[in-house]
């Protein structure tokens, strides 16, 4: 799977996850300054990223992501 691919895939999670529009997001969108979202938002994106993109990560180190574009390095290292 390409990067743009999981790239398409990501942003239309994360906008579910955090309710908001996914137009709005890009692989630059910070999860605390521009979502500023509860932990269990990170925790139902995670499983929605297991689910969808058969990929194993780890709460701890997807929690860790800064951005957007930091989340999709992580699951292409996992893939």
């Amino acid at each position: 799977m390409k990067r743009q691919e999981i790239l398409e895939q990501v942003l239309s999670m994360v906008a579910m996850a955090y309710k908001t529009d996914a137009a709005e997001l890009s692989e630059s969108t910070s999860f605390k300054e521009d979502l500023s979202g509860a932990s269990v938002q990170m925790v139902a994106l995670v499983a929605e990223i297991e689910n969808e993109l058969d990929v194993a990560l780890m709460l701890a180190d997807a929690s860790a992501c800064a951005t957007i574009a930091d989340l999709i390095d992580l699951i292409v290292e996992e893939m």
